[in-house]
């Protein structure tokens, strides 16, 4: 299933509804427009920095490899691999751009499509929080002990009993 990392736009003079509208949702995938055109989609993309970064290390990872004697097949190798890299973390070099630029993350959502992520990420956001204090949390080793009586529950694994040695 499909994950969208979710990122709110600094605060401006737009109402709540306009601001809510300004929301990005950056669908977590691999990017093949990175990926074959790695230079060309960061400046589409606007990702100066991520730009210069990529040249001044594809520069001295070139020069470096040219310097040591790697043939020319290797040499292509290696920068086939750096594009894979890119067309992978394409997302995340979003992210970080626009988060370099006053953007929050607010999280990742989890469905289908992008469509449904909005309205679950909007919904939990929407939904009532309780504000008296901590939320009581039973733990499984509690629930065995007051269901069936015991002191505490049988532990499978190398440790015979919960913190004890071996």
């Amino acid at each position: 299933m499909p994950a969208f990392a979710v990122l709110e736009p600094p605060r401006r003079d737009y109402s709540a509804s306009e601001h809510d509208d300004r929301f990005v949702f950056l669908r977590e995938r691999f990017s093949l427009g990175a990926f074959l055109f790695g230079p060309f989609w960061m400046i589409w993309r606007r990702l100066w920095v991520v730009l210069i970064i990529y040249l001044v290390g594809a520069g001295f990872i070139g020069y470096g490899l040219q310097s040591a004697g790697i043939s020319g097949p290797v040499i292509t190798l290696v920068f086939g691999l750096i594009q894979l890299l890119i067309g992978l973390e394409a997302t995340n070099l979003l992210r970080w751009s626009r988060l370099r630029h006053g953007w929050r993350d607010r999280g990742v959502v989890i469905a289908d499509d992008l469509e449904r992520a909005e309205r679950r990420f909007f919904d939990s956001r929407a939904a009532p929080r309780p504000t008296n204090g901590p939320i009581p949390v039973s733990t499984p080793a509690h629930s065995l002990a007051t269901q069936g009586g015991q002191s505490r529950p049988d532990v499978i694994g190398l440790f015979p009993e919960p913190g004890g040695g071996l």
